[in-house]
């Protein structure tokens, strides 16, 4: 099986009663798409989160980001649903996959006494701190049905094709 896929994936099916082993990264996706829950295992801010649709994910502060700011979550490291998964060696491809995340709230949390002691010198310190934090509303797992262009240029504008797509059905000549 791995001489017919891509190096860049791997595709394990964790469901030995179903039979069905996909071929190709196309074929794992739509799987996956047809399953009733998903999850995904994304970076963010440099640590990965097993996160699936309406979660909240508590992370170290986001300085950037306001309340209500929509983050595009792009590394995602493994795409799966109860039967089957997809990683990607070592992301998946935005193109096939996208995840967003709204920023709910900036917080604190608990109060945390740092003591510096010394004996016998007569020096104590304590020192209060309290660490920021953001939480993020996952949004939904969606699953592109076309895949953008891959050598798209960035000098040229995004330009319409004058062929018709390929989803459209063709009148028949008559």
């Amino acid at each position: 099986m791995a001489s017919v896929l891509p190096a860049a994936w791997r595709i394990a099916a964790r469901a030995a009663h179903t039979g069905t082993v996909p071929d190709s990264p196309a074929s794992a996706l739509s799987l996956i798409r047809s399953q009733p829950s998903q999850y995904v295992v994304a970076s963010i801010v440099g640590r990965k989160y097993l996160i699936a649709p309406r979660d909240l994910v508590t992370v170290n502060r986001l300085t950037d980001a306001k309340v209500g700011d929509v983050l595009a979550l792009n590394q995602i490291h493994e795409i799966g649903s109860r039967d089957y998964t997809l990683r990607g060696c070592p992301t998946i491809d935005p193109r096939h996959v996208s995840v967003n995340a709204i920023v709910v709230e900036h917080t604190k949390g608990k109060m945390e006494d740092i003591i510096k002691f010394k004996k016998r010198k007569g020096y104590k310190r304590t020192i209060h701190h309290k660490q920021t934090y953001t939480r993020l509303r996952i949004g939904p797992i969606e699953f592109p049905l076309e895949s953008v262009p891959v050598h798209a240029s960035a000098s040229q504008p995004h330009q319409r094709s004058a062929s018709p797509p390929a989803l459209e059905p063709v009148p028949a000549a008559a």
